[in-house]
């Protein structure tokens, strides 16, 4: 596969650990989506080998098509994606636990790719934690500076130039509290923060953010048990 890609950091993999062990996967080749997948106001769709994520033009929430797993500390996710034009505004991989109560939606990580820059935030710990959450809803929001501060802190964005109607492969990986994050083979960021330590993850998404997105040969993937 052929690709340009900007990317502020080149590098292999420092990751020591590997993942052998194959917890879900899915080449889409049947259209429609399988039983194991779920859905929170998804109009995505499985069609002519791909999933085409889809977010209804009157949803109050980007499209969501959820994977849940048996508890996992350390997980490789992997997916080839398409923006299929500029209309794509991007998408995310998200990490959560449907059991933990200290965030909104029990978020534990959000990997977001879109066509200038990959965003890595830990949820657990920043915007979606329960405290600084509520304080963003509220109307107006009552954020705090220090509230402000630990948002900040807790998510690192990292310019990068994916290009348009090519095929690219983003692979995240955890260890530990360390996320890393790689497109088409190269390390675009890592990022240590504590909440990716999280050691119930339970929950594995694509959220796209509106249109223009496909995915394929989406898989997780665990460390050897």
């Amino acid at each position: 596969m052929k690709s340009i890609l900007c990317l502020a950091l080149l590098a292999t993999s420092a990751f020591a650990l590997d993942y052998p062990r194959v917890i879900f996967s899915d080449d889409f080749a049947a259209d429609g989506f399988g039983k194991a997948w779920g859905h929170y106001k998804s109009s995505s769709v499985v069609k002519d080998g791909v999933l085409v994520g889809i977010t209804a033009p009157e949803s109050d929430h980007a499209a969501v098509d959820v994977i849940r797993i048996a508890p996992e500390t350390d997980l490789e996710v992997s997916v080839k994606f398409q923006f299929v034009s500029d209309q794509a505004k991007g998408f995310n991989v998200w990490l959560d636990d449907k059991d933990y109560k200290g965030s909104h939606a029990g978020h534990i990580c959000s990997i977001s790719v879109n066509p200038k820059a990959v965003v890595v935030a830990d949820a657990k710990a920043g915007t979606f934690s329960n405290d600084i959450y509520a304080r963003k809803k509220t109307v107006p929001p009552t954020l705090t500076a220090e509230d402000k501060a630990n948002m900040l802190k807790w998510t690192k964005s990292v310019p990068t130039t994916v290009s348009l109607k090519e095929w690219h492969t983003l692979t995240v990986r955890t260890q530990n509290d360390v996320v890393e994050t790689s497109i088409d083979g190269k390390v675009v960021s890592s990022f240590q923060s504590p909440g990716v330590a999280h050691d119930h993850k339970t929950v594995v998404s694509l959220t796209t953010n509106r249109i223009d997105v496909k995915y394929d040969d989406f898989s997780i993937k665990g460390v050897a048990k």
